[in-house]
């Protein structure tokens, strides 16, 4: 498949309006939704920013390909922008961006579309090329050159002598569409300049490319992995491995080629799948923080799913879900017994597990399940989880330090034997007399306290949720508010998760809210973009503010936390209760207490925010 059967006359937009980012993005979004590439423009948005989170597609350069790939997405398609006067867009150079490549894959995209969305990443990084694209004046022009470009760029098969010392390296991130294939390209292109070998492994959605074999393993000087995924470490065992970002790949290809050659990384010695340096670069901090958000987002499904479930069950009746009360409903009980009793019973599990196999790789799945199963059945709940899963992960990484020295022949028995016998048994045991009992008295007693709270402390409690969710939108203090809240659904209490949902509504609202009544205090692309936040606000998507918030913090934020901390202290105030964690205003009418005082208690957070910026910014040239 040819590059301009993606990219059509119809995706291009040769002159853009829009100097920020967000207001980029929607632009790029206008043309795909017009072009009928995409069935839902409010879903696609949100994959592309939230790809925007893990690292910027400003590459640099001028260049910008903003990627996602969704069920949202009915055909694959590229569109092509360009702006002359540039778009700040948060590149890695610090630059402008000119040229903008939005990539749309659906999900399970074959491998002739990917391959020809890998062959556009490889054509940008061609100064040429992207000078010509500067210049082109009609949609013609961007056609005809990116056609005869794609004609002479056929990719094949990278082989290399083994003959002498080389490098090599893999390529990979979280879409594997661009930044991908940029990385490999721009590696190999140093190289050539340097005259050292390179070999690329290129791991993307259409499968690893140029696979590394054994050999070329074993002869090369050092390796490199550039990457934002997880890629197969324990081959490179006993090799110098240097570990960075897939975006350095694509800036800082001789640093780490000189790095390579010169050997200047610590030797790979296996576990679970990072070298030394990289977890010395990282710190404790962000690893621990990592492993976290690694047990959350696999819970979540659970906690979402289920929580809905129990809610809707109460449609029936409070006490329908009980066969000996009056209101009894069959289908209630169902949606009780598949909602809590099997959605929620596996939440704490889940979360230990999948914190444990971040840590651990594979081999500590089953010792963290185990572990947050018995936390859950214990009654040490979502702190007892969360113990469980730490307490495994690392038990696990000593294991393999600890069995380093069993001969080669036993290798093989490690995985299958060793590890999940004794991961499970040590950690079992621990959890069984040492952190389940006052673990468990813990919980209950945190548990006695915020079902006992007076008024007074309730609504403190509200403001510090509120703060928390929009200080930083999305980051850790943000992610910190959510995770207090949906880990008190499984002790029964409701009323935390209602103010951190209520007060992550209010920022999206409120920027929407202040677009709209305080024109002359945003740019056209600001009001413009303002418009989708009143469905991201609705849905509690908070990372709606986010572009609002980076342009102008110290108007923004403040005003953003101060109405998010009175939806917080209401929502308390009102004692409402929400059993969904996720939804918006989609489950105000599954809320314990009063669903319309719940909503107003949204509605005062994004007004009183919205009044705030109205006053607090200063008028804009429109």
């Amino acid at each position: 498949m040819r590059i301009t059967e993606l990219l059509t006359k119809e995706t291009i937009l040769l002159s853009m309006d829009s100097r920020q980012k967000s207001g980029a993005v929607d632009e790029l979004v206008e043309v795909l939704a017009k072009a009928g590439k995409i069935s839902d423009r409010v879903q696609f948005t949100e994959a592309i920013l939230k790809r925007e989170e893990q690292s910027t597609t400003g590459i640099g350069d001028g260049i910008a390909i903003p990627h996602a790939k969704t069920e949202a997405v009915i055909e694959p398609a590229i569109v092509f922008g360009k702006s002359v006067e540039g778009v700040d867009y948060e590149s890695l150079d610090g630059q402008p961006a000119h040229l903008f490549f939005m990539i749309a894959a659906p999900e399970g995209a074959n491998n002739t579309h990917l391959e020809a969305l890998s062959r556009l990443s490889t054509l940008l990084m061609k100064e040429e090329v992207r000078a010509k694209l500067m210049e082109a004046r009609t949609k013609d022009d961007v056609i005809n050159l990116i056609d005869s470009y794609d004609r002479e760029d056929e990719q094949e098969e990278q082989t290399i002598s083994t003959t002498k010392k080389y490098v090599v390296a893999v390529t990979a991130c979280p879409t594997g569409i661009a930044h991908t294939y940029m990385a490999a390209d721009s590696l190999k292109a140093k190289a050539a300049e340097m005259g050292i070998d390179i070999k690329v492994e290129t791991r993307g959605s259409g499968g690893a490319k140029n696979v590394l074999t054994p050999e070329e393993i074993a002869n090369a000087a050092a390796v490199i992995v550039a990457a934002d995924t997880s890629v197969e470490m324990e081959r490179f065992r006993g090799k110098h491995v240097v570990e960075t970002p897939v975006a350095d790949g694509i800036r800082k290809p001789q640093e780490l080629i000189t790095r390579a050659v010169n050997q200047d990384a610590p030797i790979f010695k296996g576990g679970a799948g990072k070298s030394e340096d990289n977890e010395e670069k990282r710190g404790a901090k962000t690893g621990i923080y990592k492993h976290l958000m690694n047990g959350v987002s696999n819970m979540l499904p659970f906690v979402v799913g289920g929580g809905i479930l129990i809610a809707l069950s109460f449609v029936f009746g409070y006490n329908a879900a009980n066969p000996e009360d009056p209101s009894y409903n069959p289908i209630a009980e169902a949606l009780s017994i598949i909602g809590g009793g099997n959605a929620f019973g596996l939440m704490i599990p889940v979360l230990a597990g999948f914190i444990a196999l971040s840590i651990a790789d594979r081999p500590g799945f089953a010792p963290g399940m185990v572990g947050g199963l018995m936390a859950a059945t214990s009654g040490a709940g979502f702190l007892g989880g969360l113990i469980a899963g730490f307490l495994a992960g690392y038990l696990v990484v000593g294991l393999k330090k600890l069995l380093e020295g069993l001969p080669a022949s036993l290798e093989g028995i490690k995985t299958i034997l060793l590890y999940p016998l004794l991961g499970i048994g040590i950690t079992g045991f621990i959890m069984l007399y040492l952190v389940n009992e006052p673990v468990g008295a813990m919980n209950r007693a945190i548990t006695e306290w915020l079902t006992g709270l007076g008024t007074g402390n309730a609504v403190l409690l509200g403001i510090l949720l509120g703060l928390m969710m929009a200080v930083d939108m999305g980051g850790p203090i943000n992610k910190s508010a959510y995770v207090f809240g949906t880990g008190l659904l499984t002790s029964g209490v409701y009323e935390p998760m209602a103010a951190v949902m209520a007060a992550g509504m209010v920022p999206p609202l409120a920027i929407a809210l202040a677009t709209t009544f305080f024109k002359n205090k945003f740019t056209k692309q600001e009001r413009e973009a303002g418009k989708v936040n009143y469905v991201m606000g609705l849905s509690f998507i908070t990372e709606g503010a986010i572009p609002f918030a980076a342009a102008d913090p110290i108007r923004v934020i403040p005003s953003l936390m101060a109405g998010s901390a009175i939806a917080g202290a209401l929502s308390m105030m009102f004692s409402i209760g929400l059993r969904a964690p996720h939804g918006g205003v989609f489950v105000i009418p599954l809320v314990e207490g009063n669903g319309f005082l719940y909503f107003v208690a949204i509605i005062a957070g994004a007004v009183v925010s919205a009044l705030l910026l109205g006053f607090l910014k200063k008028p804009v040239k429109a």
